[in-house]
């Protein structure tokens, strides 16, 4: 196997922040981190939640983490949800969250390939195979550090086998330079699609778990299936230059960095956000390496200096009485990120807040100013979404959602039902009007606002 490829978007960002500090910290007073808290986050509901997960033998081990919506071309009820379940594989969800297909995470097509990990999925559109253009789902795989590709049924809800998988075999470790390194674990994560052309040259964007590389690779056609080739990386910081001069490292157990998790890119500008769990949000410019990233929004307790403690396994503060230096709204981790696209350059970017169950909106254009949060509360036998991983978003009419629809991961599951002494998680769906209605925010579900629709 071919080990990690450092292309030319390499670039030491970690060098560049600390070259500009503390200068480049006064530069930006009225970004979204310095928004003050406000108000109590808004409050939508949601009564409609996938089947429970369990992540135990009986349950397949099956750990809910991340979603993406396929959109039908031609009927929108006829639109799927498709979710990961990591060592319990993938599932297919209607508009009604009802299970269409369970996939089991199979073993990679490769010649060392082990049983899969399927943590982040993401949609590509139009892209050529067999002769055909067919829309596909890109996963990444931890356990064999590699993206995994199932081709979808254009029938989507109506057809007997929703997805297929299309991976070709042999194709290169993301982030290990041999089967030995995989074992080790810091492998591919998070993945998101970027098109910007529909259809064509389309490439992932990926993260790598206890590391802050981000790689990006060309989904090709080969031999009738699909790989991808042109891995290129580049490494955000670890650390990060304070207004006192301190220099601050987020603390986790040794030998993990601050990594990235969430991501999604804007289609038509070909900008990436991503979401470093315990440092806040990022914007970068496609290709990696074009222009210097800018970190949007921090986390409440960016800046604290902790200490990690072997016993407890556990960080905690050197000064209790120490403020730090971070933002109001995201609570780490910080982790599902998508777009819900408006006219031209309109439209939001939503992030879920996992430590304190909330979610941020932002706006879509200019410097991503924060526009408010909200929670969710289940009624009807829904419970309440609790440390939300994955999150995807449409403008789209799919279904009874005519003004879009927002998909959420939940851990833990609760409510009727639900077995208290298993680990237990699922995903529920948030009709868009209600968060646009609490928020003041604009609808439009126009399908060309998504390139990748036009």
């Amino acid at each position: 196997m071919t080990p990690l490829l450092k292309g030319a978007a390499t670039a030491s960002v970690a060098a560049l922040l600390l070259a500009a500090a503390p200068a480049a910290w006064a530069a930006s007073p009225g970004h979204a981190g310095s928004t003050p808290a406000g108000d109590a986050p808004a409050v939508v509901t949601t009564d409609n939640e996938t089947p429970v997960l369990y992540d135990d033998e009986a349950g397949g081990n099956a750990v809910g983490d991340d979603p993406a919506i396929w959109v039908h071309p031609g009927d929108a009820d006829e639109s799927i949800v498709i979710v990961t379940a990591k060592e319990g594989g993938l599932r297919v969800y209607d508009l009604g969250t009802d299970e269409l297909q369970s996939l089991p995470a199979t073993v990679a097509p490769r010649a060392d390939g082990t049983e899969g990990r399927y943590n982040n999925v993401d949609i590509a559109y139009g892209i050529e195979l067999g002769g055909e253009l067919v829309d596909v789902a890109v996963v990444s795989d931890r356990y064999n550090d590699q993206l995994r590709f199932f081709a979808i049924d254009p029938d989507g809800a109506e057809a007997e086998t929703p997805l297929v998988e299309v991976t070709a075999a042999e194709q290169p470790f993301l982030f290990s330079a041999d089967r030995a390194t995989v074992d080790e674990g810091h492998t591919a994560y998070g993945v998101a699609v970027w098109q910007p052309v529909a259809g064509a040259d389309a490439r992932a964007v990926i993260t790598q778990e206890g590391a802050t590389t981000l790689a990006t690779a060309r989904i090709v056609e080969i031999d009738g299936a699909l790989g991808y080739d042109e891995i290129a990386t580049t490494d955000m910081p670890a650390s990060f230059p304070l207004p006192d001069g301190t220099v601050w490292t987020p603390c986790d157990e040794p030998g993990i960095e601050p990594h990235l998790e969430g991501l999604t890119v804007d289609q038509r500008t070909g900008v990436l956000y991503a979401a470093q769990e315990d440092v806040g949000l990022w914007r970068l410019q496609l290709p990696l390496g074009s222009a210097e990233p800018r970190l949007i929004d921090r986390v409440t307790d960016y800046g604290i200096h902790d200490v990690y403690d072997p016993e407890t396994e556990e960080c905690a503060p050197v000064d209790a009485d120490d403020e730090g230096f971070g933002g109001s709204v995201l609570e780490a981790d910080a982790e599902g990120v998508d777009l819900y696209y408006g006219p031209g350059a309109t439209g939001y970017l939503i992030v879920s807040s996992q430590g304190d169950d909330t979610f941020a909106v932002y706006e879509r254009q200019g410097r991503n100013r924060l526009v408010g949060t909200f929670g969710i509360d289940g009624v009807e036998g829904a419970d309440a979404i609790n440390g939300s991983d994955g999150l995807a978003v449409t403008n789209r009419v799919v279904g009874d959602y005519r003004e879009g629809l927002l998909v959420t991961h939940d851990e833990p599951e609760t409510g009727d039902g639900v077995d208290g002494d298993r680990d237990a998680t699922n995903f529920s769906y948030v009709d868009w009007a209600d968060i646009a209605e609490a928020l003041y925010l604009k609808v439009s579900t126009a399908a060309g606002n998504d390139p990748r629709f036009r």
